[in-house]
């Protein structure tokens, strides 16, 4: 004899009871291939001030495979994100041992837990307040930053911060007024007008047209000082080249 059910599930309880299992799924494995979620930025200089930071530390690390520099991507920092919005768009920032590849955002669980070791904040009219309140007490007390920076392309408004026994204290600036990393071993300062990267010993980061520049002269002042030195021996060095 066959004994048939009195009160089949309906089709709408059925429903439920998938959506319930899609959400189950959905904790247990939460997403890793998330698109990063950031507003355009508010103007060129915010851009291009973004823009060069970033070139500037991939140039600069350009042979090193185990430092990830990016800017204006989202960091997914809880695997709940989808439902409580926990995460941040960081205007520049850089993670140490992290694998130099292209991402479509940084999402903690996939990246063994590492957050950013620095970040760097453009402030605006829209986003100061948050920059220098919400967001210094997020990077202090949930993401432990060690170094933040922000930096007001227009005004020129420059801070830092590092970590000291969980709390941020300002980072002293040297005579140049420059704002050193511990975290990158560089010195963050501004330069006509912009925020750049300087040496331990002073010297600029420089870009690689810069770079290019910088030894077309010295080629130039390599030749002119060997001219000089031929020319006071008595030796013509046009005649050396005939």
């Amino acid at each position: 004899m066959v004994l048939l059910n009195v009160n089949p599930p309906s089709v709408s309880e059925n429903l439920v009871s998938e959506i319930d299992e899609e959400l189950i799924d959905e904790i247990k494995c939460p997403p890793t291939d998330l698109y990063s979620d950031e507003p355009e930025l508010e103007s060129d200089l915010h851009r291009e001030q973004i823009d060069l930071l970033i070139r500037l530390l991939k140039y600069y690390w350009r042979d090193r495979q185990d430092v990830y520099v990016t800017g204006n991507l989202t960091v997914y920092y809880n695997e709940q994100q989808l439902k409580t919005k926990d995460f941040r768009g960081p205007d520049v920032f850089v993670v140490l041992d992290a694998e130099k590849r292209d991402r479509k955002s940084w999402v903690l669980w996939s990246e063994g837990g590492r957050y950013p070791n620095l970040v760097i904040e453009l402030l605006s009219d829209s986003t100061a307040k948050v920059d220098r309140g919400e967001k210094k007490q997020l990077y202090q007390d949930v993401w432990r930053l060690p170094n933040y920076f922000w930096f007001d392309p227009h005004s020129l408004e420059f801070a830092g911060f590092h970590l000291v026994d969980g709390k941020y204290e300002p980072i002293q600036p040297n005579e140049s007024g420059w704002l050193w990393s511990d975290q990158i071993e560089l010195y963050l300062g501004i330069h006509a007008n912009q925020l750049r990267w300087f040496k331990a010993n002073g010297e600029i980061v420089p870009l690689p047209e810069e770079q290019e520049r910088l030894a077309k002269e010295q080629a130039i002042q390599r030749a002119e000082r060997l001219e000089a030195i031929l020319r006071s021996q008595g030796i013509d060095p046009d005649q050396l080249l005939t």
